[in-house]
């Protein structure tokens, strides 16, 4: 007990800083976990979740065999897969090209630059792609017809989709993901470096030996957190830009449910396709984690 109080005692204040971030999970991811139940019940608005009908695994089945199933679950692993592979170098890349920069001012400039589009709505982000790829107006097209080939209606085009929102999400969030990459960085030893130069390493050979693997313990960490969200797909921008004729490459998970659950107010539905999809990226997370714990000294756990 004498212990228990002199913790208490040599740690309050922080508790007391520790008090609201672990009320917003209790209240805001914690308490609402209880609508999974939703996904068991034939769920009446009117009766509620109590008094609702206990079906069980019917509508995970439901889903499961549905035609639409083997396409979404494509689409949203594909989706998700491009996100990893050519966004989650982007910020290593961009942090690694700004590590080089000698001049303050130069350097400052380009971190500002960068990180700006983070703060732009998604809204106006696909707007301005409305905008830049419009097949009668757009400045791509207009450089397109300028090369000498027909106008593209990129935004129509079910090809062109997957690219797009790739391209959109790097230029939106790279600048901001660098920050912690160059936090990383920073607490690489200046003295490493210069016994490199003297040994005659040339910047090849210090980047190689010094600065990947000083920040590797960061890459590894992201990158775990990255393939935990592969079926995590950005529900706000999708949404945006989905229309018809790019359904067929379009058309995920999130914006199923969006669709099925919210829209026809199938809850049950939705929420067992939601559940699913939040299995999935656990299981996924953990094999990530898994794998680097067998093949390195960094995990999460």
């Amino acid at each position: 007990m004498a212990q228990f109080r002199f913790r208490w005692n040599r740690s309050k204040y922080l508790l007391l800083l520790f008090l609201p971030a672990l009320a917003y999970y209790v209240l805001f991811k914690y308490v609402p976990m209880f609508g999974i139940l939703i996904s068991f019940k034939d769920y009446n608005a009117f009766k509620g979740v109590w008094a609702s009908e206990w079906v069980g695994f019917k509508y995970y089945s439901l889903f499961f065999h549905s035609p639409d199933f083997p396409k979404l679950l494509r689409n949203t692993v594909v989706l998700g897969a491009y996100k990893v592979v050519f966004g989650f170098p982007a910020p290593i890349a961009l942090a690694l090209l700004l590590n080089e920069v000698r001049l303050g001012i130069v350097k400052r400039l380009a971190q500002t630059i960068s990180y700006l589009p983070h703060f732009i709505s998604n809204v106006v982000v696909v707007s301005m792609m409305f905008l830049f790829l419009s097949p009668s107006s757009g400045l791509v097209n207009r450089v397109v017809e300028w090369l000498g080939y027909s106008s593209i209606n990129f935004m129509q085009d079910e090809h062109y989709f997957r690219t797009l929102y790739v391209l959109s999400e790097i230029w939106q969030h790279v600048g901001w993901e660098t920050i912690i990459y160059l936090a990383a960085l920073s607490a690489i030893d200046p003295q490493l470096y210069e016994a490199a130069r003297v040994d005659g390493a040339n910047r090849w050979h210090q980047l190689r030996h010094i600065t990947l693997p000083g920040i590797s313990a960061a890459i590894v960490i992201l990158f775990i957190l990255n393939v935990g969200h592969v079926l995590d797909i950005g529900f706000e921008k999708v949404l945006l830009m989905l229309n018809p004729s790019i359904y067929s490459t379009a058309d995920v998970l999130s914006t199923y449910v969006y669709r099925t659950g919210i829209q026809s107010m199938n809850y049950s539905y939705g929420t067992a396709i939601d559940l699913f999809t939040s299995v999935v990226n656990l299981l996924f997370i953990l094999t990530a984690n898994w794998i680097s714990r067998r093949t390195s000294e960094t995990s999460l756990w």
